[in-house]
């Protein structure tokens, strides 16, 4: 099978890298990609924001099967317009999209079905929005409605910081549209888990479950980011667990899609926090969540790519089950300096070498390119890598906020911990930063 990837993150990479694993691939390309993926498939210099460009290297190269990586292409529509050609692909279509490209859509359908979140109101008029801020018992949570990369959330404890976060979303517009309206909802409190789950609209074939880790600095401390790390499994989500989240929070939602006609095919995650030993959803997402895919997909023994294309039938994963990894997994995301905010890029990243081939140990790269060839100076290889045919040098430079994921596997989380941490040491750049702390709560939970 010809297979496409779209993207160019560390989730992308990892997903390269377990694909390639499939009976069923014969060519892998990834667009845009990056330097990690140029080494396992062939990079497509066509950005994942433009859905015509793919879709007709779809047509012309034969595409068996598209996966989209991240959330914008899925919320504009890349799924219908590949379905209505007859191409296959691998995500919801543009309408359930939504449930990631609009908290006020998800919200009102998870109190519709009766799946468990925290109670809320909208807003569209920051004067009402600010009256209302008054009366709310705090602390609060002052969601932006639309797709803001994962930054869209801010955590209110005081009356003054509500009214401040109203200034940057509905006033300064720090999210743009996605500010257009707002999601103001109570603060829960308890352990926060990501739980991911391949559905072909009626069965439901749940991932393990991970944890991220969203601030950028030890102990929780700094801005939110897109994720800095995060482990698999985790100790207090047991099997029972899993069963719990699954019949309170998936199957409503996908019984209820299925039953209006409008079946939910592709993989769905949910952003959840634990209270009292019952699951609330905190958000919808509606693709693989990046780190938490670089903690998961290694410990996946099943054919991605199988699971996957069964999941486009209807009724096609009856019968499915997934085999895993009895180990822990970790992924430690190693960023820019500046990152969330600015960042500089282009910087020469060394050590890439020390750590691949490392058992236990991978490296999917995320904000990485190959410097043009007349930026390479063979007098310092340490700064290189061999391309596939192995008779020339690659430069790798940095190109994004988050630079690297060093993913290790291990019987303990202590083992996992010492294994990614020991070899994140090989790898430097200029302003190179990292959490010390990823698993750390695992850690004490077991």
């Amino acid at each position: 099978m010809r297979i496409l990837i779209i993207g160019s993150g560390g989730r992308e990479h990892c997903l390269a890298w377990k694909v390639a694993q499939s009976k069923l691939a014969t060519k892998i390309y990834c667009a845009p990609g990056n330097a990690g993926t140029a080494k396992i498939a062939e990079n497509v210099n066509i950005s994942e924001a433009d859905i015509d460009k793919l879709f007709n290297f779809a047509l012309a190269n034969k595409i068996d099967l598209t996966i989209v990586g991240p959330e914008g292409p899925l919320v504009r529509g890349i799924v219908d317009k590949f379905i209505d050609a007859g191409l296959k692909i691998f995500g919801p279509t543009k309408e359930l999209a939504m449930l990631e490209g609009s908290k006020t859509f998800a919200k009102e359908l998870m109190e519709k079905y009766n799946v468990p979140t925290a109670a809320f109101k909208v807003f569209t008029d920051s004067k009402a929005a600010r009256d209302y801020v008054k009366i709310c018992k705090l602390p609060i949570v002052i969601k932006a409605d639309g797709l803001a990369a994962g930054k869209g959330v801010i955590i209110c404890n005081t009356v003054n910081e509500a009214m401040g976060a109203l200034d940057l979303i509905m006033e300064e517009r720090i999210f743009g549209k996605a500010g257009d309206k707002i999601v103001i909802e109570e603060c829960l409190t308890g352990e926060e888990v990501s739980l991911l789950a391949i559905t072909d609209g009626k069965n439901i074939l749940p991932l393990v479950a991970s944890q991220d880790h969203k601030r950028a600095r030890d102990g929780d401390a700094g801005p939110n980011t897109g994720g800095m790390g995060a482990y698999a499994p985790v100790p207090f989500v047991n099997e029972g667990m899993v069963t719990r989240i699954v019949n309170k929070v998936f199957w409503p939602l996908l019984d209820g899609l299925r039953k209006e006609g409008r079946p939910y095919r592709g993989l769905l995650y949910a952003g959840l926090m634990i209270k009292d030993k019952e699951p609330y959803v905190l958000e919808f997402n509606v693709r693989f969540g990046d780190p938490e895919t670089q903690a998961i997909l290694p410990k996946l023994k099943s054919d991605l790519v199988v699971i996957m294309l069964k999941s486009l039938q209807e009724n096609g994963l009856t019968g499915e089950k997934l085999e895993w990894d009895e180990r822990f997994c970790l992924c430690v995301v190693a960023a820019s300096g500046g990152y969330p905010g600015n960042y500089e890029k282009n910087k020469t990243i060394s050590g890439l070498d020390k750590v691949e081939g490392t058992r236990d140990v991978y490296l999917f790269h995320a904000g990485t390119k190959i410097a043009p060839k007349e930026e390479i100076e063979e007098t310092l290889e340490e700064t290189y890598v061999r391309n596939l045919k192995g008779d020339t040098f690659q430069k790798v430079v940095t190109s994004g906020g988050r630079v690297l994921n060093i993913v290790s596997l291990g019987m303990t989380i202590e083992d996992a911990q010492a294994k990614a941490y020991n070899a994140i040491k090989n790898v430097n750049f200029e302003g190179m930063f990292y959490r010390h702390d990823i698993g750390s709560k695992a850690v004490k939970i077991s």
